[in-house]
This record gives C-alpha cells, structure tokens and sequence, in this order.
C-alpha cells in the first residue's frame, strides 16, 4: 500500500494502486532478470576469451568461432541452470503456501476454540453468580 493514500480513496483507488504496484514490481524483475542474463552472457564471453587464450595456434577465424561455441554452451548450460531453480522454486512456493495455509487454519480453530471456551466459562459464572 502506498503511503500517500488519502483515508477517503474508494476500493477502486486502492485497488488501481495495487495493480500499479504490482505492474512495478513485475516490471522491476524483468529489467532485475534482463540485466542478471546480460552479466551471464558477459561472463561467457569472458570465459571464452580466456579458454582461447590458452590456445595460441588457433587462426582468427577459428577464435572466433570457438569463442562462439562456448558462448552458445555456457548460455545453454545456464538457461538449464535457471529453468531448473525456477521449476523448483516454484515447487517450493506451492509447498510452502499450502504448509502456511495450514499452520492459519489450526491458528484460527485454536482462537475459536479458546473463544468459545471463555464465553461458556463466563456464561457458566454468569449463571452461577445469578443463581445465588
């Protein structure tokens, strides 16, 4: 929520704002994912610049395209990589919330036990005290 909201904006106001927010957010991690891929190519074109490196007879030509090469790999092995923790954490949310709606069901029926148990005591008292 917002901190500049006024205490009269309409659920329609409070609602447009958490879309916004959350068009925020979205946009936010695209640009957070856009510039972590863009590291990692840079970082295979390191790595690939390096491993050629150690490779002196190598002609320009076919630099270039073991350079490519690895590149192509290290993109292909890091997508995998990321799939991989995106499916499992993704399985991870799903567990997670169905633990947390579990916990605040047993949370809720602990209250409303409690509830009921203090209002049958004091209607218990309440009789006994009115029966004397």
């Amino acid at each position: 929520m917002s901190e500049g909201r006024r205490s009269g904006d309409t659920w329609m106001d409070q609602e447009l704002d958490q879309d916004q927010e959350f068009d925020q957010d979205r946009a936010i991690n695209e640009i957070e994912g856009f510039l972590l891929w863009e590291a990692e190519k840079d970082r295979a074109r390191t790595r690939a610049e390096a491993f050629c490196a150690g490779l002196p007879w190598l002609t320009d030509s076919q630099r270039r395209e073991v350079e490519l090469r690895y590149c192509q790999d290290q993109r292909d092995a890091s997508r995998a990589h990321l799939e991989r923790i995106a499916v499992r954490s993704a399985t991870l949310r799903t567990e997670y919330e169905g633990v947390y709606r579990a916990l605040r069901r047993r949370l809720i029926t602990a209250f409303l036990s409690g509830s009921v148990a203090v209002a049958a005591l004091l209607a218990t008292a309440a009789v006994g005290l009115t029966a004397r």
